[in-house]
């Protein structure tokens, strides 16, 4: 039930993160501001969970596990609560805001629980069914969003995380056990401040980017800002006897080199979505809902993958697997820039099944490979930092998209999207998630065979 019950959770988290955005026009005219204005919905969980994700680990440690997931899963449903009363931009932005919080503990320490509880022989399994909320929440988001919108209201992409919040609660009270708090350590207040307005920075530069927000000057001293306090944290981690997000895991080289590979295929869960809600809508015209129920279809081959990923991995190793399905998890991403106005929907549904497939096998793999060779005492520190990284990899992958979109657009000297944009943002999405196979070249062969007494290498 562990891995289930941190999925709901999971689940969560990332339905909402990509729900807001079906539901922007309508929540503008209610909230009597501008479509452009209301990204800022987005933009601030965004940033609430950059800035909060490395306390997480701090967090679980200090006050425990269990204790520190049921107040974040609390948290966010009370929050969830106060999105949907919002009267204006403010309070939902306040509201998004601690949404964001949550959701920065929610996910991570709800991984602390499932790492410390679950023996590493059966981690493989566990992290299969665990990577399956993280990829159907982005393709439910669309359409659940566009039918929630056009039949109900706004308000209700909010509420639905009511029943799943009571659920996770009643689950974590039944199913896990009390754990202790560790002993006790001082949170890096300084590392934290450092880390958040790196974090802070760079991703409002990178949203800023995308949607050319900011004039040059200002662009320019935001990820100036960003880069410089990431160079002074590196620096004050090396000397902290607690860092809040740890460096010295990444000398564990497993570590090391599935958050680097990992991250880069994350691209295209942020991009991917992105670019189909453009290709689809305006594009081709497609209803919001109409378009995310095919972009949905994606979901049917990360469901199937289920069903063989362990096998497929036992059968030829992490390394193979990971190198392999790189290439092939980019190839289908790029093969999105081929679908045009009179494309069959069998025959998009049919390459976004496959991208599907093997998207979910390759999250599958390197989230088990990520803690394969770290022990129960660095899990808490572990899960942050990647929690931390996932987040940053997602909102590159948005943020590359539109600045490769906007980059065709300025070659082509025009200020009108075009379908020749859209394709060059699926090939570039395409050959970044196709470009981890380089990391995960480095991986010893017998990587991550001793998490399963039958896998070869």
């Amino acid at each position: 039930m562990i891995p289930f019950i941190v999925g709901c959770a999971l689940f969560m988290q990332m339905l909402d993160a990509t729900v807001v955005a079906t539901a922007l026009p309508a929540m503008a005219l209610a909230l009597d501001t501008s479509v452009v204005r209301m990204n800022v919905a987005i933009t601030s969980y965004l940033l609430a969970v950059a800035v909060f994700v490395p306390v997480s680990g701090w967090a679980a440690d200090r006050f425990g596990a269990k204790r520190v997931f049921m107040a974040a899963i609390l948290l966010f449903t009370a929050s969830s609560i106060a999105c949907a009363a919002s009267q204006n931009i403010g309070q939902l932005v306040a509201a998004r805001v601690l949404q964001g919080v949550a959701g920065a503990m929610m996910v991570p320490v709800g991984r602390v629980i499932l790492l410390r509880k679950v023996p590493k022989t059966e981690l493989l399994k566990a992290m299969a069914f665990l990577s399956l909320p993280a990829l159907l929440g982005p393709m439910i988001g669309p359409p659940l969003g566009g039918f929630l919108v056009t039949f109900a209201s706004w308000h209700w992409i909010f509420l639905i995380n009511i029943p799943v919040g009571i659920l996770g609660i009643i689950l974590i009270q039944h199913y896990i056990k009390d754990d202790y708090p560790s002993e006790p350590r001082r949170l890096d207040w300084p590392g934290f401040l450092l880390s958040g307005i790196c974090l802070a920075t760079l991703v409002s530069g990178l949203e800023a980017i995308g949607h050319r927000s900011l004039a040059p000057g200002q662009l320019l001293a935001l990820l100036g800002t960003g880069l410089v306090c990431g160079v002074l944290y590196v620096w004050h981690a090396r000397r902290a006897p607690y860092p809040i997000i740890d460096l010295s895991l990444l000398r564990t080289p497993t570590f090391a080199i599935s958050t680097l590979g990992g991250n880069l295929c994350r691209f295209a869960i942020g991009a991917a979505p992105f670019l189909l809600a453009i290709l689809l809508q305006v594009g081709f015209g497609l209803s919001p809902f109409s378009a995310g129920m095919i972009t949905f279809t994606g979901a049917i081959g990360s469901m199937a993958m289920k069903l063989v990923a362990t096998p497929i991995i036992q059968r030829f190793g992490f390394k193979r697997v990971l190198i392999v399905n790189a290439l092939l998890a980019g190839a289908f991403v790029a093969l999105c820039g081929l679908f045009r106005s009179d494309t069959p929907i069998w025959v998009m549904a049919a390459i976004l099944i496959a991208g599907g497939f093997f998207r979910s096998l390759q999250f599958t793999a390197v989230n088990t490979l990520t803690y394969a060779d770290l022990d129960a005492e660095a899990m808490s520190r572990a899960s942050s930092f990647a929690a931390t990284a996932q987040q940053l990899g997602i909102s590159l992958g948005v943020a590359c998209a539109a600045v490769t979109l906007n980059l065709s657009m300025a070659w082509r000297g025009d200020v009108k999207l075009a379908l020749i944009d859209i394709i060059w943002g699926f090939v570039v999405t395409g050959l970044i998630t196709a470009a981890s196979a380089l990391s995960f070249m480095k991986l010893a062969p017998n990587a991550g065979n001793h998490l399963h007494a039958n896998v070869k290498a």
